[in-house]
């Protein structure tokens, strides 16, 4: 890990080695603690457990009161900073219902397909690769789908101020709380009433407490760093068109990746990139977790049913977090945080597409 860091300083400088290294927490956080999205909202629905929701809600709560001072002030250690908001029309929606269904075909979401691929599943390892083809399918069909009627960004924060946002968001959350409450309970408990030993950092599990915490502190770091939250899919999206360049595309055919910036994307290496620097940190952290715990153990068999399900799945998240603007981390949890309306959107209409999901599960024979 010290090497991979001092590699990442000598190449990209010291900001990219800081980013690669909050990354490789982020793959330890979400490993050691299972914080998935995917298997939260399946748990809710089928069994009405709220635990993992439980853990989100305290997610967000406490990132929109981190990052609304840094937000308000617009600059720090020098640069400026800028929140995750985007527009809000009919391709986002649709985007981000697609990406629910994708979620549970897939089996993850953004960052839950990074941190179980690297623990060595093969299914995901398949999903993965699909969620970087579909995000780059659907990149060059972008431009279309901007033509759909849509509003542009909104900043809640800058509309209002931050304080009322933020407190307007927390009463959303508690009433959100209020009412899971009634409607199901908790398997497991946001600290384990027995305690947290030395083995269980080590080994895992991590209480989810912890784990929230942990990746609101690192979101956080990124946002001071990196000058935006973190963000997943635009990384995923890079590989595939790198991978499509190779294969001979020609980039100028496509209006998106056209733009200067996309331009130095792709000419330039990976560990250039902000966002492919944390992803793959996610990746090498999330190994280290699995081979900590001793479970890193590639499967070497996929079900035929269970492979479609990953093509599609994994095509779908791709496809569905372009168009919605990120996943359930750049737009959902960093955009919640950024107190963007289009992260409040994005968790109705992806939750809408998880119901889907859950519903088209047992015909390709997965687990519910």
């Amino acid at each position: 890990m010290v090497f991979v860091l001092v590699a990442q300083a000598l190449i990209a400088g010291p900001g990219k080695a800081v980013l690669s290294g909050i990354g490789i927490v982020l793959g330890l956080t979400l490993y050691h603690a299972a914080l998935g999205f995917t298997g939260a909202y399946r748990n809710f629905f089928l069994h009405k457990d709220v635990s993992g929701i439980n853990a989100q809600l305290a997610m967000l709560a406490l990132a929109s009161v981190l990052f609304a001072p840094v937000l308000a002030g617009g600059e720090v250690f020098g640069h400026g900073v800028s929140g995750a908001v985007a527009p809000v029309g009919v391709s986002m929606f649709l985007g981000a219902f697609i990406f629910g269904i994708g979620m549970q075909l897939g089996g993850g979401c953004g960052s839950g397909t990074l941190y179980t691929a690297a623990g060595g599943d093969l299914r995901m390892i398949l999903t993965l690769v699909f969620f970087c083809i579909g995000g780059f399918w659907g990149s060059l069909d972008l431009a279309w789908w901007k033509e759909l009627p849509e509003i542009d960004a909104v900043s809640l924060g800058r509309v209002w101020g931050y304080g009322p946002a933020v407190l307007f968001q927390l009463l959303i959350l508690a009433v959100v709380y209020l009412v899971l409450r009634r409607l199901g309970s908790p398997s497991r408990s946001l600290w384990p009433p027995d305690g947290f030993t030395m083995q269980n950092l080590m080994r895992g599990p991590w209480p989810l407490l912890l784990g929230a915490g942990l990746l609101v502190f690192l979101n956080w770091a990124t946002l001071l760093i990196a000058g935006h939250p973190w963000a997943i899919t635009w990384g995923l999206t890079l590989w595939g068109a790198k991978s499509a360049v190779l294969l001979g595309w020609d980039p100028s055919s496509s209006s998106f990746w056209a733009g200067a910036f996309q331009q130095r994307a792709l000419s330039g290496s990976v560990l250039f990139d902000t966002t492919s620097v944390m992803n793959i940190g996610i990746i090498i952290g999330a190994m280290l977790a699995a081979m900590l715990a001793g479970r890193l153990k590639p499967s070497v068999r996929i079900p035929p049913r269970a492979l479609v399900a990953s093509i599609i799945g994994g095509l779908i998240l791709g496809y569905g977090a372009r168009l919605a603007y990120g996943c359930n981390i750049g737009a959902f949890f960093s955009g919640v945080a950024s107190t963007s309306l289009h992260g409040w959107v994005w968790i109705v209409a992806a939750l809408a597409g998880n119901w889907v999901g859950v519903k088209l599960r047992p015909c390709f024979r997965l687990a519910v």
